[in-house]
């Protein structure tokens, strides 16, 4: 599996659309430090970046290489190697590749501003610890969508549309829905749909670390009282761990039963 990973990270690091999306975060990065000239609103900024933009580019490349590596794929699989040896060191490399281009795009700006040597430089580690972790997720997503279908317009859709649902359809949903029963308590059911999703998980943690819970609107003070404790945080570290853990057991689980 390391071998597999080490090839496709070596692979992917060659590519012009990794290099190419390491440029797009290094160019954005130094145009907005230099015009708010504040890393704390920088951060702000990058926040909805990151959430977006990471599991999007996760899902197009994770599909992508899939189906353009099917052929080295079926090579591999004629030898005597595990298969989720395989498929794990396929999404290994694919969500480093993509992790490396997001820790050096964005970490070069912000140290080269000093962050840090900020006071409190946790929320930019945050920051891209969750982009990581996002890449690997939705990586892991569109692994699953290619192992299930062989045809690329279905695999590349499906990756689309799970990206399409969870980052912008959910929160819609999600608002509709405490508009419409405003009048119950819906602290329980926000924090329970919270956590039901990587992405809004993942702006909740950032957002509170910033201490502008604020912004998170109707539910932001239960967030706090719940999110902000200790327990909030191991909860959401454990909901996040298993975003990371859910793919890799599909993936072992679909090469197992995949008849290639």
């Amino acid at each position: 599996m390391n071998r597999i990973a080490a090839y496709v990270i070596r692979d992917l690091l060659r590519s012009r659309w990794t290099i190419a999306y390491l440029l797009f975060y290094l160019i954005v990065g130094y145009a907005v430090l230099f015009l708010s000239g504040d890393i704390s609103r920088s951060l702000v900024t990058f926040l909805q970046i990151v959430l977006i933009l990471t599991p999007l580019i996760g899902s197009i490349f994770g599909v992508m290489y899939y189906y353009t590596s099917r052929d080295f794929m079926e090579l591999l699989l004629a030898q005597p190697m595990p298969r989720r040896s395989i498929f794990l060191g396929q999404w290994m490399g694919v969500g480093v590749s993509l992790g490396f281009s997001l820790l050096v795009g964005l970490g070069i700006p912000f140290l080269t501003y000093g962050a840090l040597y900020e006071a409190d430089k946790g929320p930019f580690i945050l920051l891209l610890a969750l982009g990581v972790a996002l890449g690997f997720i939705f990586t892991g997503i569109a692994l699953i969508t290619g192992l299930i279908t062989d045809n690329r317009i279905k695999g590349f859709g499906a990756s689309l549309m799970i990206w399409l649902l969870l980052a912008v359809i959910y929160d819609g949903i999600f608002l509709i829905l405490l508009m419409q029963f405003r009048d119950y308590p819906l602290e329980k059911f926000a924090l329970i749909a919270t956590l039901l999703n990587p992405i809004d998980l993942s702006r909740v943690i950032l957002l509170l670390q910033l201490d502008i819970s604020a912004l998170l609107g109707y539910t932001g003070a239960v967030f706090q009282q719940f999110l902000g404790t200790q327990t909030g945080v191991l909860v959401a570290a454990g909901m996040l761990t298993l975003w990371l853990l859910l793919p890799a057991a599909l993936i072992r689980r679909l090469a197992r039963k995949r008849d290639f």
